[in-house]
């Protein structure tokens, strides 16, 4: 064994120590023997017990330690280390920036046990509120981990799609007059993203795919028959198809849907597809509505022969769930409401602060329910043409219980209920602690149903339709929670939930003005999944949510 896993080992060991608040004092000897063995000139392995010990910074304990690893591959107390510490918790000490005690404060005061929930944190502004934290440091983390995500071969849509759209238009100034189009996942909107393709048509295709090869577009290039393949700096892969004019269509087509869905339609042509002129045609030819790449996925749109009109974020008329100053947003209600009005020209503001049980997201108590809801009332007294409604984001207890008294549920205009603790669950807990919530008659919007964070968390499992059909039975909205982390309720699973007539609500859980544009990303999934704007609760003007508020109210009153 070489000295530097040796020494890397150590070093873990050293931090874990630390992060469990060992004695000080062997910390640091254990830290300073890992620097000391990665400088030795010789490999420390040649070395007998005896002769380690001798070893200035080493001493019999960490000599016997480096013994056991060499002889046995592992150290027992390291080994008892990591099974008391989360796997993520582990993986967490690989991030720069933060060593063993910011962790665990991020661990054992803010209860995250992953590097997915602490990007969300961080993106919640949570961190700032814990000690040894401020804005620069969180900013810090969230970029770290960003790029440390990136490397896993697989990127969140709203993280790539800047770089994806400057590379469109560098390859139009690279050859101009060329026919450029994005396909793929990226143009059926995917929220997960494994490859960019971008489909190229040009006169001379041999001169193109030659120009392409020889710029400074991508990292890595190679070339294939007519594809480009390649990398941008972020790691993400790229495949540029390069064809003739004439081409440009056919292949784009091929491209956008999945294999299962371009199958389908051409399977419906019974003439030549040689060079359509437009992607309209190829449908028209295949006896077919044209159909959004959005919804290239699969058979069933063709199958049906029937493609609704989706929504669009025009559509949406007011924001709700969304987190002010009052408990772990930045911005406050004021802030918070003009920028709804006049920058975004939304008609209403749906504030829904965590509440009590967030401890760590400053929850509202009851008292502070009171506060807030007078500062409401203020608001909307000066607010001209404008509206916010009092919500509530309650925590869906452990029993399926909402996280307030009946008098203090009845005092708001909506609430979603949501889980936020406790998410190792079974699926049969997990679903009984939905319904349960879900049956209360004061929920209003069921929040990002399965807790997943892409990319880092899977969520609980859930029996869907349970869960969906709960919902339809009880008149509860289900969220399209839009931050690109969660884009939850799926959309696969929004396709049943309109079958059963289950309305769905596109929700920012905005933690900053910025956030509000995350709706973008609700609306992108919405579209996957056929949702039109008659099926989206926040998609009603003020006159008509303020009924469907007042009626769930009065009936649950």
């Amino acid at each position: 064994m070489e000295n530097k896993p040796i020494a890397r080992t150590l070093r873990l060991l050293s931090q874990l120590m630390e992060l469990h608040e060992e004695n000080p004092f062997k910390v640091k000897s254990m830290a300073n023997a890992a620097l000391k063995i990665d400088k030795l000139p010789f490999p420390i392995a040649s070395k007998s017990l005896a002769e380690m010990e001798k070893i200035d910074g080493l001493g019999k304990s960490t000599a016997a330690k480096v013994a056991e690893l060499i002889e046995t591959g592992l150290i027992t107390d390291l080994q008892d280390l990591i099974e008391a510490t989360p796997v993520g918790i582990v993986e967490m000490l690989g991030i720069k920036g933060i060593g063993p005690k910011k962790i665990g404060v991020i661990w054992k005061e803010l209860g995250i046990e992953n590097i997915g929930e602490l990007l969300y944190a961080c993106n919640e502004n949570r961190l700032i509120e814990a000690k040894g934290f401020g804005l620069k440091t969180q900013e810090e983390i969230r970029k770290v981990i960003e790029f440390k995500m990136s490397n896993h071969g697989s990127f969140l849509y709203a993280q790539i799609e800047d770089e994806a759209d400057t590379l469109l238009e560098d390859i139009k100034s690279e050859l101009p007059g060329a026919l450029v189009e994005f396909a793929g996942q990226f143009r059926r909107r995917c929220e997960i993203i494994n490859e960019l393709i971008i489909v190229i048509g040009s006169r001379d295709h041999t001169a193109a795919l030659e120009a392409v090869k020889n710029s400074k577009l991508l990292e890595d290039i190679k070339v294939e028959n007519y594809c480009v393949t390649g990398k941008l700096p972020n790691a993400l892969p790229v495949k540029l198809v390069v064809v003739s004019k004439y081409l440009f269509i056919k292949e784009l087509f091929i491209q956008t849907g999945d294999d299962q869905h371009v199958k389908a339609v051409i399977e419906h042509i019974t003439d030549s597809l040689e060079q359509p002129e437009t992607e309209e045609l190829i449908y028209e030819k295949a006896g077919l509505p044209w159909i959004h790449p959005e919804l290239r996925e699969g058979t069933t749109v063709v199958e049906s022969k029937v493609v609704p009109t989706l929504i669009s974020v025009g559509d949406l008329k007011g924001a709700l769930h969304n987190h002010s100053t009052w408990s772990d947003g930045v911005n406050t209600l004021e802030e918070m409401a003009l920028y709804c009005r006049d920058t975004l020209k939304l008609q209403y503001l749906g504030i829904s602060d965590h509440s009590r049980s967030a401890f760590y997201a400053k929850g509202l108590t009851a008292e502070r329910v009171l506060e807030q809801h007078k500062e409401i009332d203020e608001l909307n007294k000066k607010l001209d043409g404008f509206h916010i409604f009092k919500g509530i984001e309650s925590d869906i207890l452990n029993d399926g219980s909402l996280d307030y008294p009946d008098e203090i549920l009845q005092t708001f205009d909506f609430i979603v209920a949501s889980i936020h603790s406790n998410l190792k669950m079974d699926e049969q807990k997990a679903t009984a602690r939905l319904i349960k919530a879900i049956e209360n008659p004061y929920t209003t919007i069921l929040g990002h149903p399965t807790g997943r964070l892409l990319l880092s968390r899977k969520g609980y499992d859930i029996d869907y339709k349970k869960v969906i059909d709960a919902c339809a039975a009880n008149s509860v909205i289900i969220e399209i929670n839009s931050n690109p982390l969660r884009l939850d309720l799926d959309w696969r699973w929004q396709k049943y939930a309109l079958d059963k007539c289950v309305m769905l609500s596109i929700n920012p859980d905005a933690h900053r003005n910025e956030g509000f544009n995350d709706m973008k990303y609700g609306v992108l999934v919405a579209r996957k999944a056929g949702v039109s704007k008659e099926q989206c609760l926040n998609a009603m003007d003020l006159e008509q949510i303020t009924s469907v508020f007042k009626a769930k109210k009065e009936k649950a009153v």
